[in-house]
């Protein structure tokens, strides 16, 4: 039980600390941290190919390959999801290998050739995965069809050159497009509206094509 003493005590040490509170200075303004000068940014010319076209351009180090594809030469298929390469929006492919393109820098790819979603096909001239996807009705709103595209035409390349993925029973074996398998190597990829199932047709129809 708390007796009147200790209640006293209390109340002592905390007008004690109130009055200590009160009699520190307010600080200036003026004496307040200020951010300092913004430096100047470090630039560095790179050249690569993108779309079998070659490039070279003097940008910030700090440039993302998908900030280059998009704000430097307007390609603007490649799409910026969520920046952190966990919805995989950005996808491209980079010297025959898919890559999220925001988390990487662009400087890091001199000589380098890259691939978007406008160069695989146009509207007169489709890849044909891309027409696979609309027969299926893969595309759904679209934002994020273009990673999902190249990460198709990428992983079936893969699969050719027998790269195994986590799910690939037989290390030793020509690796088979199970649906297990495509579910696994497209896994960083995100559609928003679900059209998981219509993806997997395209994709399994693409395939058997190729043979």
């Amino acid at each position: 039980m708390v007796g009147s003493d200790d209640l006293d005590l209390n109340r002592r040490d905390l007008m004690v600390g109130a009055g200590a509170c009160a009699a520190i200075p307010v600080i200036p303004a003026a004496a307040r941290a200020q951010p300092g000068p913004a430096e100047n940014p470090v630039e560095f010319r790179v050249s690569l190919s993108v779309n079998g076209q070659p490039h070279t351009l003097t940008v910030d180090t700090r440039t993302s390959l998908l900030d280059l594809l998009r704000e430097n030469l307007q390609l603007t298929g490649t799409k910026k999801g969520c920046d952190h390469g966990q919805c995989g929006a950005c996808t491209v492919i980079v010297d025959g290998r898919r890559i999220n393109s925001c988390l990487t820098l662009a400087v890091m790819h001199e000589g380098s050739a890259v691939t978007t979603i406008e160069g695989l096909g146009q509207p007169d001239n489709l890849h044909p995965m891309q027409a696979a996807f609309i027969k299926h009705d893969g595309y759904q709103c679209g934002y994020c069809t273009p990673g999902q595209i190249c990460s198709s035409v990428a992983m079936l390349e893969e699969i050719k050159a027998g790269v195994p993925s986590h799910v690939t029973a037989d290390l030793l074996a020509p690796v088979r497009l199970t649906e297990t398998e495509l579910r696994e190597r497209m896994s960083g990829n995100i559609c928003r509206c679900g059209a998981y199932s219509n993806i997997v047709e395209a994709i399994t129809e693409v395939a058997e094509r190729q043979g």
